[in-house]
């Protein structure tokens, strides 16, 4: 009897290419390069993991018993209390905090938590991180790219996905901006997930969470924030974040996730607290990536390189004016291997994404042979 997978169930059959499988060529050319690759593709942190935060995970590897999927009180008291701490959000409650196993899961699998099928619409940007597309079509739901609500017409999507600041363009979405969207939605019964997993990285103006009650005067109904420990506090490898906002929702989540027994670990927990409680290896990790951000930035705008959006986030949103596949090459002639624009929509076929992900030596190789 054959083992292969029939076609009517390869879930796959339903997702794109996987895109970083499309470099794998360009990746090698740019490993040729005499003093090695500088890989400035994908945004994974390359610091340490602060000694304070591994301290609190060795503090109970002990503990041999089951985590709860809602998590320990304490990770998400210090949660609500960091939101309101570094970004002024207020109004939170405890219990509508739920950690999950990396924000990428949560993404992949929100619109099937939120019960969407065939008949739901699902709003993302134009440009875009592609995981809110590939959960859109794991539930079946339609995708519509959309950056501004008068593309949407008369149509009620049931979720809206915003991303501020944006990955990969680092762009910022203002105030008003965002009270239109939450506006919009509460009109036609929307749900919007706002992935503020770059608010914390924020270079120039001011970038503001769906939460913050400037933007939805106090009132969660109906929205939720998507947060990463991945980009200020090094926790990539951790697999740590959480979602956060409309206690109904939250709990709805909730139930759906304990019958799946989806659960961080529970001394993942304790090291995610411990990362919430603490604001000073956040501030130095950003720091880092701001002193890495001028060196990159000069580099490529002094090779002719515009810069554009960029505002905040761990990338550079950089174009020669030509298609990002040409760039590509060009880029890894010289050792260096970015990701192309076309990874996050068709409206960005001439940009590449350069992340600051790279120790300071490597940020400093690329920036000499950029000259």
């Amino acid at each position: 009897m054959s083992s292969e997978v029939s076609p009517r169930r390869r879930v796959s059959a339903l997702l794109p290419d996987f895109p970083w499988d499309t470099i794998a060529a360009v990746k090698a050319k740019a490993a040729a390069h005499p003093d090695g690759i500088v890989d400035l593709s994908v945004g994974t942190p390359v610091d340490p993991v602060d000694p304070l935060i591994r301290a609190a995970l060795s503090s109970v590897a002990e503990v041999p018993g089951y985590p709860t999927t809602h998590g320990t009180l304490e990770l998400r008291a210090a949660a609500v209390d960091a939101l309101k701490r570094r970004y002024g959000i207020t109004g939170l409650d405890p219990a509508a905090v739920l950690p999950v196993i990396g924000t990428k899961e949560l993404i992949a699998g929100l619109p099937r938590l939120l019960g969407l099928g065939a008949d739901d619409l699902v709003v993302i940007p134009e440009v875009a991180y592609p995981t809110y597309e590939v959960g859109a079509l794991l539930a079946g739901a339609q995708v519509v790219r959309a950056d501004g609500l008068t593309q949407l017409g008369p149509r009620s999507p049931a979720l809206i996905y915003v991303n501020s600041p944006s990955n990969p363009t680092g762009r910022v979405l203002g105030v008003e901006h965002l009270r239109k969207v939450v506006q919009f939605a509460r009109e036609r019964g929307t749900v919007v997930a706002s992935d503020e997993c770059y608010l914390g990285l924020t270079w120039e103006g001011r970038a503001v969470s769906i939460l913050d009650p400037e933007v939805c005067d106090g009132d969660h109904t109906g929205l939720l924030a998507v947060h990463s420990l991945s980009k200020t506090s090094n926790l990539a490898s951790y697999r740590a974040g959480f979602v956060v906002g409309d206690p109904e929702l939250v709990a709805e989540m909730l139930e759906v996730r304990k019958h799946s027994g989806m659960m961080v670990p529970f001394p993942i927990q304790a090291a995610m607290a411990a990362a919430l409680d603490d604001d000073n290896h956040e501030a130095q990790q950003r720091e880092r990536y701001r002193t890495r951000r001028e060196v990159l930035r000069t580099a490529l705008q002094q090779a002719g390189f515009r810069i554009d959006h960029s505002e905040a986030g761990l990338y550079l949103w950089s174009t020669r004016g030509e298609p990002c596949r040409t760039t590509l090459e060009w880029l890894a002639e010289r050792g260096i291997l970015a990701a192309p624009g076309d990874f996050y929509g068709p409206g960005a076929s001439e940009h590449v994404r350069i992340a600051l992900t790279a120790t300071d030596e490597r940020i400093r190789a690329a920036a000499q042979r950029l000259s």
